[in-house]
C-alpha cells in the first residue's frame, strides 16, 4: 500500500479492479494465464516475495497490451481490440510426430513455431499442452515425468521464440 502497510491477496481477487471493466470482454483464462505469469516473473526472475498493487497492475496491464488488448486500469470504457492470433495445437503436433516420440516432437515444434512466426502474429498461441505430454509419454494420469516434460516443452518454445520473435510485437501464450 501507498502507506507502506502490506496486505496478503491474491492477483485474482484484484485483477478484476486493476483492469477495470476491460475484464468483461476478455476471455478469464487468458487474464488468469497473463496475471501468474506477471507473479511468475516477479517471484522467479525478479526474486520478489512482496508486490505492490502499483507494480501488479502495471506489470499486468504491459502484458494485456502487449497481447493486443486495450486495456488500462484507470479506463472505464472497457474496450478491446483483438490481435491477430494464430493458434497451434501441441496435440496434433504429437500426434504428427509418429513414433519418433520426443525428438521428433520437438523438431516438428520448431519447424511450426518458425512458420507461424514467419506470418507476424501479435499473438502466437501453443494450446493442449497437457494432451500433448500425456500422449508423448503414453500416461493415463499427471506425473512428475509429465511436468517434466511439460517445463521442458514451455522452456524450449521460450527460448526459440525470444530468438526469433519479431521486436516486441509477438506474445507468446502456451496452454
Amino acid at each position: 500500500m501507498s502507506t507502506g502497510e502490506t496486505v496478503p491477496c491474491s492477483a485474482e481477487t484484484v485483477t478484476v479492479e486493476l483492469i477495470g471493466k476491460a475484464v468483461e470482454s476478455i476471455d478469464p483464462d487468458v487474464v488468469r494465464h497473463a496475471a501468474e505469469a506477471v507473479l511468475h516473473y516477479f517471484k522467479e526472475e525478479l526474486g520478489r516475495q512482496h508486490v505492490t498493487i502499483n507494480e501488479f497492475s502495471d506489470a499486468l496491464e504491459k502484458v494485456l497490451k502487449g497481447m493486443g488488448f486495450s486495456v488500462n486500469s484507470d479506463d472505464e470504457t472497457g474496450e478491446s481490440e483483438h490481435a491477430s492470433v494464430i493458434q497451434t495445437d501441441l496435440g496434433r503436433l504429437a500426434f504428427e510426430s509418429g513414433k519418433g516420440y520426443e525428438l521428433m516432437f520437438f523438431s516438428r515444434l520448431k519447424q511450426e513455431l518458425d512458420e507461424k512466426l514467419g506470418e507476424s502474429p501479435q499473438i502466437l498461441h501453443f494450446k493442449g499442452i497437457r494432451r500433448c505430454v500425456k500422449q508423448l509419454i503414453g500416461a493415463r494420469r499427471w506425473s512428475d515425468r509429465c511436468q517434466a516434460l511439460h517445463d521442458q516443452i514451455v522452456i524450449y518454445l521460450r527460448t526459440n521464440w525470444e530468438r526469433r520473435k519479431p521486436g516486441d510485437s509477438c506474445a507468446l501464450l502456451v496452454e
